[in-house]
Order: C-alpha cells, then sequence, then structure tokens
C-alpha cells in the first residue's frame, strides 16, 4: 500500500494494472508523485554509474594488473544484460515488473559490490557480469511499469524525465569519479552507489505493488516462461560476446569466433525481435529497427569523436570529452520537444527531422579534420545530433508501449533494447575494422591505447567511421517514416 492512500482504500482505488486511471492530472500529481519520482531517481543513480565507472575504469585495471582484459570488463555487462532484457520481458509479462525490477537492482548493485571488492581483473569483470545482468534485468522492468502505471498521454512526459536524468551525471559524473578515484580510490567509486539505491526503492516498489503488480490481465493465470526464447537470449549473448572477442583481435584466427557468433546471433535475433523487423515493416517492425539504427550510428560515431579531436587536433582528453558535453543538455530538450501533447500527430515526421538532424551531425564532425574548420564545430554538431537523439530516442519508447498490448509489454520492452544493444556491437565493430584497416590502429584496448595506437592515424580512418554511420542514420530516417500501424486492411 502507498504512504499517499488512506488505509483501507488501497483496494477500491487500485486502478486496472493494464489500464491505468484516467485523469488530467500529470506524472508529479498525487497519485503517480512518489512512483514518478522513485523510478526516475533509479535512472538517475543508473546514469551516475554509467558515466562515473569509465572514469574509474583504466585505474582499477592498471591497479589489477589486468589492462590487456580491459575491453572485457564492458563486454561483459553487455552480454549479460542482453539475456537480463529478454529474462525481464518474459518475468514481467508473466507476474508483473516489481520481481524482475527488485531483483535486477539488487543484481546491479550486488555486481558493483562485487567489482569494488575484487582482487584480481577476472573477479573484477565477473562483477561486471553480474552488474549487467541486473541492468538488463531493471531497464525492460522500467518500461513495463511505465506502460502499466501511466496512461498512454502521461508516457512521453516520464520518458522526457528519463532523458533529462542523464543531463547531470553526464556533465557532474566523470568529475566526480574523478576526483573520488585521485582521493579515496577507484573502489570508491563502485562501493559507494549501492548505498544511494535505497531512498528511491523505499519510493518506488509500493507504489509499484499498488499500481503495476501481477499479471497483465486481472485474475488470469500466470503463464508460464518461454524457454525457447531463454534459450535465444543465451544464444543472442554468447553470440554478442564471441563478436566483440573477435572485433578486438583482428586475424585470420579471429574469424573463427566471429563466424560462431553470426551463427548464433541470426536465427536468435529473428526469434526474438518483431517479424518484419528486418524489412522494416509498418509499426512495431520498424520501431525496434529504428531504436537500433539511430543508436547504433550515433554512438559508434561518437566513440570516436573524442580519439579524433586527441590526435588529428592536439585536443586534451579532457577538452575532447567536454565538446560532447552539450549534448547532455539538447538530448533532454529533444525528449522534451518529444512530449508536448501538440506534438502527438506529428511524432513520425518529428522521428524522421530527429534522424535527420543525427545524419547531418555525424556527417558533419569530420569536417575537424580540415586543419582550417574550427573544432567547435564538432561541439555545435554533436548538439544538434544529440537534439535529434532525444526526439528519436524518446519517441521509439512511447511508441512501442502505444503499438504494444499490456500482456507482451514486457517481450516488445525487450526487443527494443536488444535492438539497441545488438546495433551498438554490430555497427561499433565494423567502424572499428574500417578504422583499423585504413591505418587508424587499434581500438579496443581502452582509450588509451587506442589513443597511443592511433596518433599517426591517417584522416582517411576517421572518415571511414563517420561517412558511413550518416548513411545508416539517413537510412533510419526513411524507416522513422514507416512507424505508424498500417491502416486496416492493407
Amino acid at each position: 500500500m502507498s504512504a499517499l492512500e488512506p488505509p483501507g482504500t488501497a483496494a477500491a482505488a487500485a486502478p486496472h494494472p493494464a489500464a491505468p486511471e484516467k485523469g488530467g492530472g500529470g506524472v508529479m500529481d498525487r497519485e503517480h508523485r512518489a512512483l514518478s519520482i522513485g523510478i526516475v531517481s533509479v535512472v538517475l543513480l543508473i546514469a551516475f554509474e554509467a558515466t562515473a565507472v569509465g572514469t574509474a575504469m583504466p585505474v582499477a585495471a592498471r591497479e589489477l594488473d589486468g589492462v590487456p582484459l580491459y575491453a572485457f570488463a564492458f563486454s561483459a555487462y553487455f552480454t549479460t544484460s542482453l539475456f537480463g532484457m529478454v529474462l525481464a520481458g518474459q518475468w514481467a509479462d508473466r507476474s508483473g515488473p516489481l520481481g524482475a525490477l527488485a531483483s535486477g537492482i539488487a543484481a546491479f548493485g550486488a555486481g558493483l559490490l562485487l567489482s569494488g571488492t575484487a582482487g584480481t581483473m577476472w573477479l573484477f569483470i565477473a562483477g561486471r557480469a553480474v552488474q549487467g545482468l541486473g541492468g538488463g534485468l531493471v531497464i525492460v522492468a522500467l518500461y513495463v511499469v511505465v506502460s502499466r502505471a501511466y496512461e498512454e498521454r502521461l508516457r512521453p512526459a516520464i520518458m522526457a524525465a528519463f532523458a533529462a536524468s542523464w543531463v547531470i551525471p553526464s556533465i557532474v559524473g566523470p568529475l566526480a569519479a574523478g576526483t573520488v578515484t585521485e582521493r579515496l580510490g577507484w573502489r570508491w567509486v563502485f562501493l559507494g552507489i549501492p548505498a544511494l539505491v535505497v531512498p528511491p526503492l523505499v519510493l518506488a516498489l509500493p507504489a509499484i505493488r499498488r499500481r503495476a503488480s501481477g499479471p497483465a490481465e486481472p485474475g488470469a493465470p500466470a503463464a508460464a516462461f518461454d524457454r525457447r526464447r531463454l534459450r535465444l537470449a543465451l544464444a543472442i549473448s554468447v553470440g554478442a560476446g564471441l563478436l566483440q572477442y573477435a572485433g578486438q583481435d583482428l586475424r585470420w584466427l579471429s574469424l573463427l569466433p566471429a563466424a560462431v557468433g553470426f551463427a548464433l546471433l541470426v536465427p536468435a535475433v529473428l526469434g526474438l525481435l518483431p517479424r518484419g523487423t528486418y524489412r522494416a515493416a509498418r509499426g512495431l517492425p520498424s520501431v525496434v529497427l529504428l531504436r537500433g539504427v539511430a543508436a547504433g550510428a550515433f554512438i559508434s560515431a561518437e566513440s570516436f569523436v573524442p580519439l579524433m579531436l586527441v590526435t588529428q587536433r592536439g585536443l586534451s582528453p579532457t577538452l575532447a570529452g567536454l565538446s560532447l558535453a552539450a549534448g547532455g543538455a539538447t538530448w533532454a530538450l529533444g525528449s522534451f520537444i518529444q512530449s508536448r501533447p501538440r506534438v502527438e500527430p506529428y511524432r513520425e515526421r518529428l522521428m524522421v527531422l530527429g534522424m535527420v538532424l543525427v545524419a547531418a551531425a555525424i556527417a558533419g564532425a569530420p569536417t575537424v579534420l580540415l586543419p582550417w574548420v574550427p573544432v567547435w564545430v564538432v561541439a555545435v554538431a554533436w548538439g544538434f545530433g544529440c537534439l535529434g537523439m532525444g526526439m528519436v530516442i524518446a519517441s521509439t519508447s512511447v511508441m512501442l508501449l502505444k503499438l504494444s498490448a499490456p500482456e507482451e509489454a514486457g517481450t516488445n520492452s525487450a526487443a527494443l533494447q536488444i535492438s539497441d544493444g545488438l546495433a551498438n556491437v554490430l555497427l561499433l565493430a565494423a567502424g572499428g575494422a574500417a578504422f583499423a584497416a585504413l591505418g587508424g590502429g587499434s581500438v579496443g584496448g581502452g582509450h588509451g591505447a587506442a589513443v597511443a595506437g592511433a596518433a599517426a592515424s591517417h584522416p582517411a580512418a576517421f572518415a571511414a567511421v563517420f561517412l558511413p554511420m550518416a548513411g545508416v542514420a539517413l537510412l533510419g530516417a526513411w524507416v522513422a517514416s514507416r512507424v505508424r500501424a498500417a491502416p486496416p486492411g492493407r
């Protein structure tokens, strides 16, 4: 029972889990306040972790004598999170998001504690794997909470709040983590975050239990776990891990794990994503595909921006990183724009515009390879790119929930996140291979190794990353034009 409700009224007042009550309030009205603050705080802490851990990771790897294993600290998180996403979708559709969310936060915190106390690099990597499993459970469970606890008109606003939660961490997180690492040690970056999870849990879990627990259809028996989908989830995690491993070692021998990875991925992707995703069928399949195209193109390009500025224009790593800082604010602005009720009839056009902005930003960034182009052009271009991403990413979440039946919200949310994560891996691997093939050096051993390997890179190596990714983003503009479901009879 929520503390906002007087004793004895919760059962009578509780809305249908799959059809929240309608009204004229907002996400911060009396009925939604505790839930909104709680789940947004969870996203805020995840954002702080994501921005802070990257700062402490190089120091941790060096002190644990694990620099050669550095990339696995990231890939371990990703591969287990893919499995967690599918598991959360099954779990939430079966019995509601409460169990998946609570277990995910517990695993996320346990992984941080394991990494923070690790005495060897492999234990550190194991902690990251546990953390990734928890992260996958949490992100999908939060989507299901939004689908059940917020009526359709409020979902764009709560998604905008999720995006805004990343603004402060993207600016403050690296600085705070750097200060803690220098003064107290890298372990405290990992050990301090779990204690901060308790307050949002106290706020959110009772409200989730009241508004979003149980099966999607009240009174319906809990569905059994789909073991086939769980096996496909395991295949997609292992396949992604093998591809990441192969992408970090560009030798002929690495073709073997790459081939095995693709053999596992292809049937798993076809089984876990909505039918018609690969051909951009109208409606839900295009929404899921667009999420992967947008995220993969943008993140793959963004990964090379600091490296380009450091190695080609002589900026310090700090200044190169700051060139992307304004993107957090414009991303939140784009998400805010899509949340306005007046925008709803034009959401498809807004998503097309967003992808055009992303494509223009990715294509404009490498103009700084020309010595007469000022470096601030990157910051301006990336600000517009993040504005477009804010419009698109939040809108794909809104459209997915709109097009999903209540009992399919978990499964479809998992598909959206899988598309996002897989596209990141595949496009980043492709970009990295093109970069290395044109004299860019290896980018698999962490930022320091990448800078050292790319110090004498030919500018064409960077162009080979950015220009194809701009083309992928333009393809996303076409996919965005197909996110509306086809009219009946077509």
